[in-house]
């Protein structure tokens, strides 16, 4: 079939808020437009070690008119470009910059049988956050497509998953739940979905269960880190394949279910075309973007990927927004205040108020809506937190990409078990400090609806945090399609949401 004609438009924001059931991208503010400081600014490194001065009143925007230089250039990298015989690729314009996605949709389920022509058998292996959403939107699609591809689950031998697998569907019975190995060897395409720490001590056998030119699929490119930290690749009888959504499981399930109703709901995902054996790569992978219901796939590559998510989690996406809430509910609490104003000034003010309103609106608008005192209080934790949020981003970072982090995070997945004499150290919850219980209380009777206070010291120092790795993976070459996705819309659209509703561990633990 011969390729899918291309399409370009311009459009002056990335992507459509998760959570949103538009395909049409909306109003977005990009750095460019939002004009706050960053590490372009000449005057920085003075400014971080004091208070912005006052501004007048004269100016829109006293933040944008005088807090800002422009950007510095950044060496623009050449638009990730993939052919697709199927699927219509767009070129659109991000700040200057082209990219290349393709629209996802309901509409698009027909093409699904062509885009997985050759496989029988889709192979999900694990049951964390994104197997159990993964496969059922796999399934799902599927049957509407009126494929007879299978969708089948793998476990581990004695999983307590395999209950949770049969209550929506997935039986031994019916050929679509069984054996992890067994699973793997009679698949045409292995969608891996453990854990990184599992990924890492096992895939040497996964590797050797696959099929020859079969097809391994990822959804996070930590085992291609891990694989570069010890000189090795994977095996070259396979290809191998990334889509990667924006989102936590939960969220990637929950959206799909409402674009049954809303055509275009969905969790954005980026794929990426590592290894390509037989030239249908890069189909299998839009099309398994497209059976999730994602609304827009734009393509990485599997380092970018890993660099950008793993950082992402330790900053704003889990890490950081966890470190900025507990250190602003200890200094609001020793400077007298209340405890659970202390609270629903730090974590509902941001889960709640400050991440609505930067879904719908843009960072820019959080600050607009302040009174004029309360833009000055903004400015003024804006100013002194912003460098010291790029200070400690920026060794984050560089963390991931030399492979410190992803050795970090094999090493302590190990010290989960007894081994050497030594005894198990296994993760533990992280809300078990006292604003955690506080922040109980205060969910127990907040009423329903309620976004908290938009209170300014804690806004400034959040959109600070979220502009300091925006400005790290833009100078960093990322597309601004994963910069966003990875510091703006998973953040405010799939992971406050979870803290807002009961806390940092039920964020954390459905990453």
């Amino acid at each position: 079939m011969a390729a899918a004609a291309s399409t370009s438009v311009s459009v002056s924001t990335p992507y459509s808020s998760s959570f949103r059931n538009t395909l049409n991208p909306p109003t977005f503010a990009l750095p460019h437009s939002i004009r706050f400081i960053s590490s372009s600014n000449s005057s920085l490194k003075a400014l971080h070690a004091r208070v912005l001065p006052s501004f007048g009143s004269a100016s829109a925007s006293a933040l944008s008119a005088h807090s800002v230089s422009a950007p510095a250039t950044i060496q623009a990298q050449p638009p990730l470009d993939f052919e697709t015989s199927l699927f219509k690729k767009e070129k659109i314009t991000l700040a200057g910059r082209d990219e290349y996605i393709v629209r996802g949709g309901r509409d698009l389920f027909n093409l699904l049988p062509d885009a997985f022509k050759g496989i029988k058998q889709i192979g999900v292996i694990g049951w964390g956050s994104q197997g159990p959403a993964q496969a059922q939107n796999l399934r799902d699609s599927l049957a509407e497509a009126k494929s007879d591809i299978v969708v089948k689950i793998g476990l581990r031998k004695g999983s307590r998953s395999f209950d949770e697998a049969r209550a929506v569907g997935f039986t031994e019975e019916n050929g679509t739940l069984g054996d992890i190995w067994e699973t793997i060897s009679g698949s045409d395409l292995v969608l891996l979905l453990i854990s990184d720490s599992a990924q890492a001590d096992n895939y040497e056998k996964i590797f050797s269960h696959m099929k020859p030119n079969s097809i391994l699929g990822l959804s996070h490119g930590f085992l291609l880190g891990h694989l570069q930290s010890m000189g090795l690749d994977f095996p070259k009888n396979i290809s191998v394949i990334a889509v990667c959504p924006k989102g936590m499981g939960p969220s990637v399930r929950r959206l799909y279910v409402q674009g049954k109703e809303i055509n275009g709901a969905g969790i954005n995902s980026s794929f990426a075309v590592h290894q390509d054996i037989d030239g249908t790569a890069t189909d299998v992978a839009l099309g398994w973007s497209v059976a999730l219901g994602s609304p827009f796939t734009f393509a990485t590559t599997l380092e970018q990927e890993y660099k950008s998510d793993i950082f992402g989690e330790r900053g704003i996406l889990l890490g950081a927004v966890h470190g900025i809430v507990e250190s602003l509910f200890r200094r609001y609490t020793e400077h007298g205040m209340d405890e659970e104003l202390a609270y629903k000034n730090t974590v509902e003010c941001i889960t709640g108020i400050v991440s609505k309103t930067i879904s719908t609106q843009g960072m820019l608008a959080v600050y607009n809506s302040l009174s004029e005192e309360g833009k000055k209080e903004f400015e003024s934790a804006y100013s002194a937190s912003y460098y010291p949020c790029m200070d400690i981003l920026y060794e984050c970072y560089e963390d991931v990409a030399t492979g410190s982090e992803i050795r970090s995070v094999v090493l302590a997945g190990r010290r989960f078990y007894e081994k050497e004499g030594l005894p198990a150290f296994p993760m533990g919850k992280i809300d078990q400090t006292r604003m955690w219980k506080v922040g109980q209380r205060v969910r127990a009777v907040r009423p329903v609806g309620d976004l908290g206070p938009l209170y300014p010291f804690t806004a400034g120092v959040f959109v600070a945090l979220m502009m300091a790795q925006i400005e790290i993976l833009r100078k960093k070459g990322h597309s601004y399609s994963e910069i966003i996705n990875e510091s703006v819309i998973e953040s405010v659209d799939s992971l406050n949401p979870f803290m807002h509703a009961r806390g940092v561990s039920f964020m954390v633990d459905n990453c």
